[in-house]
């Protein structure tokens, strides 16, 4: 059966969200991921699902390493795991200086630095019960586990947009998440994870390359297109990262247009300028059966495990997202 996962990025109540994973469970989806913001704890969520299921697989897309310590994130994941009988994959990244210091309060400083130390005390700390760190960004005089973890090794996927990230991913994580993905994103991937993997002595084919797809499905293309609109036109607006990563995707006039717009406080006009093309490139947008083509051309692409992110809200949210779930269930 395909891999494929399916991922949550809030619109649903905690509760709906269980429910979701408990449905992707039946139908045979590999993984279930949880998005870190406003929509709930991902950890709480998690560790609801976690008892709510027998199979699949859950993790974070993505867990900030600057908004809980380095010792809770590790804590959190060997408790999830703990729970769930060895299900949990920890995905980490650095989040972005616009929520970290505005929304937390908490200086946006040495983002990668700080991601390298976090990987190396969680997993020391779900080693060996009991950790101690003096890195660079990261002191910790000691801290221990009044639990065993169930497992000794708990898989790390790292958040990866452009090269230099995922090889670090390559060079030290079990897996890198990509998002908003092009048909070129799989190989850029794949080759920069192998280059990695290969500088750190690794084998390219022991780091798993997955990715958020946002998914949309409607009764035709251009009605999905349109439900998908105010969500790109706000990335490409409030996120730098990801304006750039959408701009460097082949559509930097579009791009530029979306931003004026949004900076002008006109957010309606900047979903109007977000071109069917580019929802065609980063989306898979559409009927059931464009949707699943979509996720395959994804995987021929390079993606070992396409995970989708229905965009899924308001007060048919859950209808959505089950129709999303069953549209790209591995089962059909």
């Amino acid at each position: 059966m395909a891999r494929i996962g399916v991922a949550f990025s809030g619109g649903l109540l905690p509760g709906d969200i269980v429910e979701c994973v408990k449905l992707a469970d039946e139908l045979g989806y590999e993984s279930a991921w949880v998005a870190e913001g406003h929509g709930g704890d991902q950890f709480a969520i998690l560790a609801a699902c976690a008892v709510a299921t027998r199979r699949i697989k859950l993790g974070t897309s993505i867990s900030s390493v600057f908004v809980r310590s380095a010792t809770t994130i590790g804590m959190a994941a060997a408790t999830v795991d703990q729970l769930s009988g060895g299900r949990f994959i920890l995905g980490l990244g650095s989040s972005h200086r616009v929520q970290v210091e505005p929304e937390h309060g908490v200086p946006f400083v040495q983002p990668t630095q700080r991601l390298r130390e976090t990987i190396d005390v969680v997993r020391g700390l779900v080693r060996d019960g009991v950790v101690a760190h003096a890195g660079k960004v990261i002191t910790i005089e000691h801290f221990d586990l009044w639990f065993t973890p169930l497992r000794r090794e708990i898989p790390i996927y790292v958040s990866a947009l452009f090269p230099p990230m995922l090889q670090i991913g390559g060079e030290i994580a079990d897996g890198v998440l990509l998002t908003w993905p092009t048909a070129e994103s799989g190989r850029r991937a794949a080759d920069n994870v192998a280059a990695g993997a290969r500088r750190a002595g690794r084998a390219p084919a022991d780091v798993d390359v997955a990715s958020l797809i946002p998914c949309y499905v409607a009764r035709d293309q251009y009605q999905a297109f349109d439900g998908m609109r105010n969500a790109v036109a706000f990335y490409a607006g409030f996120f730098p990262r990801y304006n750039r990563l959408l701009a460097e995707s082949g559509f930097a006039e579009d791009v530029a247009r979306i931003k004026a717009a949004f900076d002008a406080g006109d957010r309606a006009e900047a979903a109007r300028r977000v071109p069917d093309a580019l929802l065609a490139a980063i989306t898979a947008a559409g009927t059931p059966e464009q949707c699943r083509a979509k996720v395959e051309a994804y995987r021929r692409s390079g993606i070992a495990l396409p995970i989708i992110s229905p965009r899924a809200s308001g007060p048919t949210g859950m209808a959505m997202a089950r129709e999303a779930l069953h549209a790209c269930a591995p089962s059909r």
